[in-house]
C-alpha cells in the first residue's frame, strides 16, 4: 500500500512512520511519504520518500496525493497556542490546506482512506459530564473551530463518497520526548519531561485541574488502526473520541515522584498562567471510551505506568 503523513518530522508524525516500517505494521506499506515543512531525520528504508513542502501552497495537494494513494495520515496543523497567536496562519494550515488535500482527494483517488487527526479541543465550553462522540462540538479555541470545521468536511465527503474519512480526535498526550512545542497544553509533557531529565519545568495550573490523556505509544497505534477498520464501519459519524484517561496535575506530579524521587519533584515550579488555565479548564475531562473500544481502539492503564513507559522506552532506563 502506498501511505502518505503529513506531519511527518513532528513527534506524532516521525513516530507513527517508524510504527509503520516495522515488521509489526498492522499496514503492509509499500511506499511511505513523508511530507512536511521541515526536513525530517532520514531513514534507509527503501519504501521511503521524503517531500519538504508548504502544505499551503496552491500546488502541494498536487504533490501529496495521486491515484496511487491508499492510506493519507493527515497530522499537520498549527497547534493550540500558535493558532490563537496567529488566526490567519492557523486557519491557513488547519483548515484551507485540509480542505485542499480533500478536494484532491474527491477528483483523483475517492476511494483513499483519509485519516485525520482532530483533537479534544473541538469540545468546550458548557458541556455533560460524560462526552461523548454525539454530543455537539463546541470549541473555545481558533485552533479548536478549525479541526472542527474539517471534521464536518470529511463527515460530508465521506456521506458523498468524495473521500473514505475517519477522524480521531487524540486527547492530550503526554509524556512527549524531545522539547515543548507551542500548545497550550504543553506543560502536560513538560512537568515530567523536564524533572526526569534533571531540568526546572513550570506548571502553569493549579493542582486539581484535570486533563484526558493518553501515552504516544497508545496514540500512534490508534491513528494506525484507524485506516485498518473496513469501509463504512464508523456509521455515518465518522468522528471517534480516542479512548483516554483522566488524571490531575496532583496526580501527574505523584507518579513524577515514584518514578524520579522528591529530587525531580523539586524541579517543578508554580506559575499560574491565565491563558493556559482558561483553554484547558475549558477541555471536557470525561470520555465515554466505549465507542473506541468496540472498534478495536486502545487505552492505557494508568499515568504511573505511563510515566514508566517514557523512562524505559525512551530515556533508555531500568526503573
Amino acid at each position: 500500500m502506498k501511505v502518505v503523513i503529513t506531519g511527518a518530522a513532528g513527534f506524532l508524525g516521525d513516530r507513527l512512520a517508524d510504527y509503520l516500517l516495522a515488521d509489526s505494521s498492522p499496514i503492509a506499506v509499500t511506499e511511505l511519504l513523508l511530507a512536511d515543512y521541515l526536513p525530517g531525520k532520514v531513514r534507509s528504508d527503501k519504501r521511503v520518500k521524503t517531500i519538504v513542502l508548504d502544505i499551503t501552497a496552491p500546488d502541494a495537494a498536487d504533490k501529496l496525493i495521486d491515484s496511487n494513494c491508499d492510506i493519507f495520515f493527515h497530522l499537520a496543523a498549527v497547534v493550540s497556542g500558535r493558532a490563537e497567536l496567529d488566526f490567519d496562519l492557523g486557519f491557513k494550515v488547519n483548515f484551507d490546506a485540509s480542505r485542499a488535500l480533500l478536494e484532491r482527494a474527491r477528483h483523483v483517488v475517492p476511494t483513499l482512506k483519509f485519516v485525520f487527526a482532530s483533537s479534544l479541543a473541538a469540545y468546550g465550553g458548557h458541556l455533560p459530564p460524560v462526552i461523548t462522540e454525539f454530543v455537539a462540538s463546541t470549541p473555545q479555541s481558533s485552533y479548536g473551530t478549525a479541526k472542527s470545521m474539517v471534521e464536518l468536511l470529511i463527515n460530508d465527503y465521506s456521506r458523498r463518497g468524495f473521500v473514505d474519512g475517519r477522524v480521531v480526535r487524540l486527547p492530550t498526550v503526554s509524556v512527549r520526548a524531545g522539547t515543548a512545542n507551542e500548545a497550550l497544553t504543553s506543560f502536560a509533557s513538560g512537568i515530567i519531561r523536564e524533572p526526569l531529565n534533571g531540568v526546572e519545568s513550570v506548571c502553569p495550573t493549579r493542582l486539581d485541574v484535570i486533563l484526558w490523556l493518553t501515552s504516544p505509544a497508545t496514540v500512534i497505534k490508534n491513528i494506525a488502526h484507524a485506516a485498518t477498520l473496513t469501509t463504512g464501519a464508523l456509521g455515518q459519524w465518522r468522528c471517534v473520541n480516542m479512548p483516554g484517561f483522566g488524571a490531575t496535575v496532583q496526580e501527574m506530579l505523584n507518579a513524577l515522584e515514584v518514578v524520579g524521587g522528591k529530587k525531580a519533584l523539586s524541579l517543578v515550579q508554580f506559575e499560574r498562567d491565565p491563558r493556559v488555565e482558561q483553554l484547558v479548564e475549558s477541555l471536557p475531562t470525561d470520555f465515554d471510551n466505549s465507542r473506541a473500544l468496540s472498534f478495536g481502539f486502545t487505552v492505557d492503564t494508568t499515568f504511573l505506568e505511563v510515566v514508566r513507559s517514557y523512562v524505559r522506552d525512551d530515556l533508555k532506563r531500568k526503573i
